[in-house]
């Protein structure tokens, strides 16, 4: 009121002046309005997404341990929600996950020890650093997943299938392969002391610069055809068990 009264004057006698100026500061105005509007719809809008995220989240808590189809596919939306909103680095210990479909979802550096994923489709998961110590994977298909540089040492691939699937630099510590299909897999690098291969199809695997393997129990797989190894390893596969480098088994049997 008090800033209308002196005004009043200038806006009577000397208007010409003034408007232009009152326009001027009026559009000023306006463009405040606007900065702050769009920084409170930002505001809001980053805070509705904290609050989301922190529900899925908690849903998942809310469904851990629990052994049911209804858990495993719930938990299923909840972390391709969280994939949406980039969230991927997810803590999925003791998550009960058996059948579900998962391909395709991105997982790196997630947490998912001691899970339950048998009989799961993991087809082009991104796994890279995730943490899979004593996680279930038997029967579960892993056709071109991205484990590289993972934590997966007491897990258990029986009778996975792993085409093509990335192990590069993991930590395999008495992992076990039995009768798993790792045919053209990447293991370059892995660290596989007291790992189990026996029946494994390593059919063109790559094992080059691989660790801790223990000759005696590879000698168990189904097949070394056309795999991969450091000169020294090959020389004794060849001397000791030449049977299973010629040996080409490609069927699912």
């Amino acid at each position: 009121m008090v800033v209308v009264i002196f005004s009043l004057p200038y806006y009577l006698n000397r208007f010409d002046i003034f408007y232009p100026q009152l326009l001027v500061e009026a559009h000023g105005m306006l463009f405040d309005v606007a900065i702050i509007g769009i920084l409170i719809f930002w505001l809001n809008k980053i805070g509705d997404e904290r609050q989301r995220i922190k529900t899925y989240l908690d849903e998942i808590d809310d469904f851990r341990l629990w052994e049911s189809d209804e858990a495993a596919f719930r938990t299923v939306g909840n972390i391709k929600r969280l994939n949406q909103n980039k969230i991927y680095s997810i803590n999925l210990v003791n998550c009960y996950l058996a059948k579900t479909n998962l391909s395709h979802v991105n997982l790196s550096s997630a947490n998912l020890n001691s899970s339950n994923l048998s009989s799961a489709n993991l087809v082009g998961c991104n796994l890279e650093n995730a943490r899979l110590n004593q996680t279930n994977l038997e029967n579960a298909q892993l056709n071109q997943v991205n484990l590289s540089h993972s934590f997966a040492s007491g897990a258990n691939f029986k009778d996975a299938v792993l085409i093509k699937a990335n192990f590069e630099n993991a930590f395999l510590i008495k992992t076990d392969f039995t009768n798993a299909f790792l045919m053209e897999a990447k293991l370059t690098g892995c660290h596989v002391t007291g790992a189990n291969f026996d029946n494994a199809n390593l059919y063109k695997a790559d094992l080059r610069g691989i660790q801790g393997l223990d000759l005696e129990n590879l000698s168990k797989v189904k097949t070394l055809f056309l795999a991969k190894f450091d000169d020294e390893i090959m020389h004794q596969l060849e001397s000791r068990y030449p049977e299973i480098l010629g040996k080409e088994v490609l069927n699912f049997n």
